[in-house]
């Protein structure tokens, strides 16, 4: 029981600082980015935290137990994200107010604003829900609960967490979380690994092809679970929030380098440990590596403390993906939908209490999408695909390409959502897959670019008033789409 306690007191203090800090709340900007007012350290903390989930605690890590060191593609296509994410971290800092849909409305328009808020309420909200199924492994381990039950109380914690102060919530956590997380794992491989008997063990009990590069497969193979990541981290609005939260441009681009070191330890860090461990346990349900590491942790040599902190860091990666993925999401459609078309001058508690509810709506909506799919990995591996799809070409167009038009960008949002959509729902239909969801990517995407390219080419030159702001220091995004507003009612 001592597994429960402490699991209950650590999400005892969280629950306790987000309370406490719903007292600050004084209107939208708090609420949705913190009050642009978050240092480099917490900027860092929050950006590790909501990146490490449970696609990495759960997806990630049993994709390593099965084909080894290969699984860490699907890593590696964040970490080159993150790297080019650096050079657009300052300009997103400086052109955007509150969401990724202000900034597509600002280059392309009010279609291109619907479009992706569609695609991220619906790859979001599919994120959170395998947050809550990894609270619910983590109960049914350390307490016994029955899975379903688990998967509730998990819902119903985050839901409740989120709604009480935001952003300001998490990003005041996350810096907690990030430290556990990071202690945890960087304890528990290396002891792990020689407590088991060290390389000699792992190549006594291991496939060979474990320590291959492609594993037992082959590039496609590598390519099919790196671009769902690479995609959908330069599509992140997660990430594009925080950096709208930062106290300035210099902090949003330091925390980003600081955020992939962080990543490429972390996330090599348990996959290593998920391999290891698994050349002891063998477990078939291998998505439950780290969680039956932790709680069987003195078979594998690891101390109950560091059993229990590899809980925490668990739970820790669970609640902080789970709060920021249904953070985002509320604040689109609150902000994207509610603001812009329905009650542009709604004051600023009526737009937080209407967040809250939006909370309370997606955390619904994403229990019931927990039924569509049997594992974790194919839950993160379609969400990845429709952001980074549906997306990325579109939002990293307006920032790249001069020569993007409003209808190549608006037909690459379409295009882009639409296939990845469609070979999903025929897959869920048939009884054998059309494509495999780590495939869905390369069709998804080719589609959307090359969608975005021909479009944009047929049709004429954007005027220099749609980009130059993307290209300028002096840039607000408030001012440009209430003057693009302003020209559509004359």
């Amino acid at each position: 029981m001592i597994y429960f306690w402490v699991v209950i007191g650590y999400l005892a203090i969280l629950m306790a600082i987000s309370i406490r800090k719903s007292f600050l709340i004084k209107g939208q900007e708090d609420f949705m980015v913190a009050g642009r007012s978050v240092p480099t350290s917490r900027l860092v903390g929050t950006l590790l935290c909501t990146w490490i989930g449970s696609g990495s605690l759960l997806a990630g890590a049993g994709l390593a137990a099965q084909v080894g060191f290969a699984e860490l593609w699907m890593a590696a296509g964040a970490w080159v994200g993150i790297v080019i994410v650096f050079f657009l971290a300052a300009r997103v800092r400086k052109i955007a107010e509150f969401t990724v849909p202000d900034i597509l409305e600002l280059r392309y328009n009010k279609w291109a604003r619907i479009l992706g808020t569609l695609v991220i309420i619906i790859a979001y909200t599919t994120i959170v829900g395998y947050q809550f199924r990894g609270g619910g492994f983590v109960l049914n381990l350390i307490a016994d609960i029955p899975v379903e039950r688990g998967i509730i109380i998990t819902a119903v914690f985050i839901v409740t967490f989120t709604a009480f102060a935001g952003m300001l919530s998490i990003v005041s956590v996350d810096i907690i979380n990030g430290a556990v997380i990071t202690a945890a794992v960087l304890i528990a491989a290396p002891v792990v690994f020689f407590s088991i008997g060290g390389a000699e063990q792992l190549t006594a009990t291991l496939d060979p092809s474990h320590f291959q590069v492609f594993g037992d497969a082959n590039f496609l193979w590598a390519m099919g679970i790196f671009f769902p990541t690479f995609f959908l981290l330069l599509g992140e609005s997660n990430m594009y929030q925080k950096f709208f939260s930062a106290k300035n441009e210099k902090s949003a681009k330091s925390a980003v380098i600081w955020w992939v070191i962080g990543t490429i330890i972390v996330e090599t860090a348990i996959a290593s440990l998920a391999i290891f461990a698994n050349s002891h346990f063998n477990l078939v349900e291998t998505e439950k590596i780290i969680l039956h590491t932790a709680r069987h942790s003195t078979e594998v040599g690891l101390p109950v403390i560091g059993g229990l902190l590899l809980i925490c860091a668990a739970v820790a990666i669970i609640t902080s993906t789970g709060n920021s993925f249904l953070l985002t999401p509320s604040t689109n459609l609150t902000r994207d939908i509610y603001q812009r078309f329905i009650n542009p001058d709604a004051d600023q508690k009526r737009v937080v209490l209407i967040q809250r509810s939006m909370v309370i709506a997606l955390g619904v909506c994403a229990y019931f999408l927990l039924t569509q799919f049997e594992t974790v990995l194919a839950m993160a591996l379609t969400a990845y695909t429709m952001v980074g799809a549906g997306l990325t070409p579109a939002l990293l167009a307006a920032f790249l390409w001069k020569r993007v038009t409003v209808a190549g960008g608006v037909a690459s949002l379409a295009t882009g959502m639409g296939v990845t959509l469609m070979i999903t729902v025929v897959n869920a239909v048939r009884e054998e897959q059309l494509l495999s969801e780590q495939y869905i990517i390369l069709p998804a995407a080719s589609a959307s670019i090359l969608v975005l390219v021909i479009v944009s080419l047929l049709t004429p030159p954007s005027p220099h008033e749609k980009w130059k702001r993307f290209y300028t220091k002096d840039t607000s995004l408030e001012d440009a789409i209430k003057e693009q507003q302003a020209k559509a009612v004359e």
